[in-house]
């Protein structure tokens, strides 16, 4: 299974291209680590997103440089030659689907205030408590039937 859920904030404004007549958007999100390293400050990783068709309008359309989004898509590696002749791997996240994390009132408020686009200690998402587990109805264990991964 090849599976990547990401979220986090665009590194840049995205610029939509047309690659033989399909539109593309080639961006990167800037993902925090779940721990801060030992001088207390929390790292982030940069990784790099490919988009295609509507999605990729959508993304110029919508999201700017620190807007947070959510990406759902797969992992494709790939290689190509430099001008040097030598070899140069490359690993991107495919997108499939776009999750709007942030309204464009909460992202003009977010610049008004002149928090950095990489700032994750404030947002929503580090606040939410156990309390706020969308899956305690189904109780503490949770069984999946081999069949069902058929």
């Amino acid at each position: 299974m090849n599976r990547v859920c990401l979220v986090g904030r665009l590194t840049a404004k995205p610029e939509l291209r047309n690659a033989g007549g399909v539109s593309t958007v080639r961006f990167t999100v800037a993902v925090n680590r779940n721990f801060t390293n030992a001088q207390g400050q929390r790292e982030a990783d940069f990784i790099s997103v490919v988009a295609w068709r509507k999605q990729a309008e959508v993304i110029c359309n919508y999201f700017d440089k620190g807007s947070m989004i959510g990406i759902e898509g797969r992992i494709q590696t790939g290689s190509y030659d430099d001008k040097d002749g030598k070899k140069v791997y490359t690993t991107d996240v495919v997108l499939d689907q776009i999750h709007f994390i942030e309204s464009r009132s909460q992202a003009q408020a977010r610049e008004s205030q002149g928090t950095t686009p990489y700032d994750f200690q404030d947002t929503p998402m580090n606040n939410v408590s156990v309390e706020d587990d969308p899956f305690k109805e189904f109780g503490d264990n949770v069984a999946i039937d081999e069949d069902f991964l058929d």
